[in-house]
């Protein structure tokens, strides 16, 4: 028998792994159990995934390693046959109002560059086809439009686009051009023009500027030809007046005389000046000024693009009559009916074939993972746990990668059972195209599908860290140490409460619209566990939290939470408070920790000022945070340890020399409670601390 290739792990002592040696099968589905706590995330995240992207970010150059944020160097003495990684985590889904379902899985930015190549353009405002116009024709236009006046024509020779330009300063200096408007404002080429590197820039270079009369008409057509040749097919018109119009070679409506800008991806993105709604600015909700002076996300749609976020001659370009908004206001299982059969010319179809096929490729993975109920358009920030790891996990496998480590955790989370083989199948899909899979999981239909299993433990923090079993699924069942293996062979298990408690009341929501919800009624008694159940995608999440927490909290809590449709909730008078608890991932600064966290901390400084020490010396609460001057160690400022920036290394934390890691002064440290200073209690583990 052949032996498999393999990831071999020597040592491995990330924080709470205990110098264990794992030789782990490529190109399998491996999946790491354990109870939590037990090292599962320290070894297939902080291990094996930092490690594989910190080798493949070192093969790039120092000037891109400057610009990427790098994992540290994991705590294990060597790793062999490790191959890049990507992570699919419980916190790589984005929150942003701009972020939605379409632009995460990338199949939006393939839309925007189809309708930029084989888009129709229409008129906003007669829906006519919208043609291209001559040199002749433009010149014409300015002729009538500016008859006895004095304007300014300007070649556009830079849209929207970061750099400094020296050269194309030099360039046009050297050709005769005096002038540019870089901006918003006239510069003399001839003076140094400073641009920042990374900010966008619109340059337009001065041509001519003229009095529109019969004398000067020759003058005039060489200005609109210079113009139109030096920006390739672009001229831009000052008037008189002071404003701006905008003319080009490519497209315009005969009958209504509006120019619309030149196809280019951008101009159909909802978050580029080019192509979002200049009134929501690609929010597609309306702005309002709210108390305290900050604009918000409010629940009326935006006036002018109807919730669509374009702007009106974005979304007057066609493909097979709709426009980029119809087509992601599809369900996606609908969308993928219809995209498939479009048809496109010869010629078309030269220039879209890859692109149709990347397309249709993300899309069906999307259904394939039991979404395709969900819109493109649908944002990320209204989506479920389940659904939004299952988003993010279509991104990636729609890239259809080869001889990649994936590592996940827990992608189950939220899933039906019913939707459990799908997921499942389509990890073993991606290991069948020569990847290698970690999951870390606790989902039993998970666990019995792996081809290699790894159980960590035996127990949490301390007690865990250790391998208690390895291999194929009858070889950890043989184990009977493992925790894993006796509830999988049904020695232990999660008893069924004998007696049930009874409601001391109810809350009643009336037609719940929202989403996908069908105007239902729905109760929930008060005072006892209730669990909403069903399939991924029935509406638990959005009747749960975008109706019944948000609502309930803009009541009790004065919060201003955009609620989902309704008509109205009854019996909000029966409780007082109403507290979420959902999958957003905790702050992860380096000043927060569990004590700061959970709340902790503020009773833990009290009983630290109460002491006889802190009395004598005047010390307050505030003398035992590490976040304020006066207690802290104020060479590391409370941190503990100094960040040295290495650029195109990892930031560097090396320990604080004067408090040793305490984040205190010695003043601080000096006061103490049953023999221990604060930052001895905040060393402790839970258990210590509460001995």
């Amino acid at each position: 028998m052949v032996m498999l290739e393999e990831i071999r792990v020597k040592k491995a002592a990330q924080h709470n792994l205990k110098h264990i040696d794992v030789n782990l099968p490529r190109n399998r589905l491996i999946v790491i159990t354990g109870p939590s706590g037990s090292g599962k995330s320290s070894l297939a995240f902080d291990t094996l995934f930092a490690e594989g992207q910190r080798r493949y970010i070192e093969c790039l150059s120092t000037y891109a390693r400057q610009f990427i944020e790098q994992l540290e160097k994991p705590d294990v003495e060597s790793i062999e046959g490790l191959s890049p990684s990507i992570s699919i985590d419980q916190k790589t889904i984005s929150f942003n109002p701009r972020s939605t379902v379409g632009t995460v899985t990338e199949t939006y930015d393939l839309l925007r560059l189809l309708y930029a190549r084989v888009g129709t353009p229409h008129c906003p405002r007669c829906d006519r086809v919208v043609s291209s116009q001559t040199a002749q024709q433009i010149l014409e236009r300015i002729k009538l439009a500016a008859a006895g006046t004095k304007i300014k024509l300007l070649a556009p020779m830079v849209k929207g686009r970061k750099g400094e330009y020296l050269r194309l300063f030099d360039r046009l200096q050297k050709k005769g051009y005096l002038r540019a408007r870089v901006d918003g404002e006239f510069f003399e080429l001839e003076e140094d023009i400073p641009l920042e590197r990374t900010k966008v820039h619109n340059i337009e270079v001065l041509v001519d500027e003229i009095q529109v009369v019969p004398a000067e008409d020759l003058r005039l057509k060489e200005a609109v030809e210079g113009a139109l040749e030096l920006s390739e097919g672009d001229l831009l018109v000052i008037w008189d007046s002071g404003e701006d119009q905008y003319f080009s070679l490519n497209l315009l409506c005969p009958y209504c005389e509006i120019n619309l800008p030149e196809l280019e991806p951008r101009a159909f993105s909802f978050n580029s000046p080019y192509g979002a709604c200049p009134v929501c600015h690609g929010l597609g909700y309306a702005m309002r000024l709210n108390d305290r002076g900050d604009y918000e996300l409010t629940e009326e749609l935006c006036s002018a693009c109807g919730g669509s976020r374009l702007r009106k001659e974005s979304l007057a370009v066609k493909i097979a009559g709709k426009n980029i908004f119809d087509l992601t206001s599809l369900p996606v299982g609908r969308l993928l009916t219809e995209f498939a059969e479009f048809e496109f010319t010869q010629a078309q179809m030269q220039i879209v074939s890859r692109i149709q096929r990347e397309i249709l490729t993300r899309l069906e993975v999307i259904e394939e993972l039991g979404m395709s109920y969900l819109q493109l358009c649908r944002t990320t920030a209204s989506l479920s746990g389940g659904e939004a790891r299952r988003v993010r996990l279509a991104e990636q496998v729609g890239v259809r990668l080869r001889g990649v480590l994936y590592v996940l955790d827990e992608p189950t989370i939220g899933l039906h059972q019913k939707d459990n083989r799908r997921l499942i199948s389509l990890l073993q899909e991606i290991r069948d195209e020569g990847n290698s899979i970690i999951v870390v999981e606790h989902d039993e239909q998970t666990i019995r599908s792996a081809d290699y299993i790894l159980d960590l433990g035996p127990g949490a923090g301390e007690k865990g860290g250790d391998k208690v079993a390895e291999g194929k699924l009858p070889q950890i069942l043989s184990v009977s140490k493992s925790l894993t293996a006796q509830y999988l062979n049904g020695q232990k298990e999660i008893p069924i409460p004998l007696k049930r408690r009874k409601a001391q009341g109810w809350l009643t929501v009336l037609k719940a619209s929202e989403h996908n919800l069908k105007r239902i009624d729905v109760r929930f008694p008060l005072s006892v566990l209730t669990v909403i159940t069903g399939v991924s995608g029935s509406g638990k999440s959005t009747l749960v939290y975008d109706i019944l927490f948000r609502s309930l909290s803009n009541k009790l809590h004065s919060a201003q939470h955009r609620v989902g449709e309704h008509e109205s909730i009854q019996g909000i008078e029966k409780i007082d408070k109403v507290i979420s608890v959902d999958q957003k991932p905790i702050g992860r600064t380096p000043r927060s920790n569990p004590a700061t966290f959970t709340g902790l901390f503020t009773p833990l400084r009290q009983l630290f000022a109460l002491t006889p020490e802190a009395r004598v010396r005047g010390y307050k609460a505030g003398r035992f945070s590490f976040n304020l001057p006066g207690g802290r160690c104020e060479e590391c400022q409370g941190a503990g340890a100094k960040k040295i920036e290495m650029h195109f290394l990892p930031d560097v934390f090396v320990t604080c020399d004067r408090c040793g890691g305490a984040r205190y002064n010695k003043e601080t440290l000096a006061v103490r409670y049953k023999g221990n200073s604060i930052a001895d209690y905040l060393a402790m583990t839970v258990d210590e601390s509460f001995d």
